[in-house]
């Protein structure tokens, strides 16, 4: 299944360790894929300071024993045996790395103009690619289901 997160109210930071913690707990192993280098170092640092509470197991594709890693921040594929990937910036939807995962989360701003028009294509390319969507917004104060589509034999 493919999940749109229209950010409106949380910031990456947040919905990454909401998202990566919930799929933690599930036994799940995720990579976190960005578009740039600077993207994956700010949260990384991020990352090593929250939950304030707690720490959310994490490491970079770069870095020694990436494979080992439950939540592996990366440019490329996952090496740690991902059951889920978070995609940042606008990355498109591989659909068939859609289809061998359990999630794929495409995170985007909901007020930045070129990533709301770049998730309304990948909306109708990952439909057409016959996979599972939901669209989820926050625009209320908390997440609700928008949209849905049923996968396509």
């Amino acid at each position: 299944m493919v999940v749109f997160m229209q950010l409106t109210r949380s910031t990456v930071e947040e919905t990454v360790l909401l998202q990566a913690g919930r799929a933690l707990k599930q036994g799940w192993r995720v990579m976190l894929r960005a578009a740039r280098p600077e993207q994956l170092a700010r949260l990384d640092d991020w990352l090593w300071l929250h939950p304030e509470d707690g720490f959310l197991p994490h490491g970079r594709e770069d870095a020694p024993q990436a494979e080992a890693q439950p939540l592996l921040l990366g440019l490329g594929a996952p090496v740690n045996g991902a059951q889920a990937v978070l995609l940042l910036g606008g990355l498109a939807v591989d659909p068939d790395e859609a289809r061998r995962m359990e999630r794929i989360w495409l995170l985007f701003e909901g007020e930045d103009p070129a990533q709301l028009q770049a998730a309304r294509a990948q909306w109708k390319a990952v439909t057409a690619a016959g996979l599972t969507a939901q669209y989820h917004s926050e625009e209320s104060g908390r997440w609700q289901l928008k949209a849905e589509s049923a996968a396509k034999a």
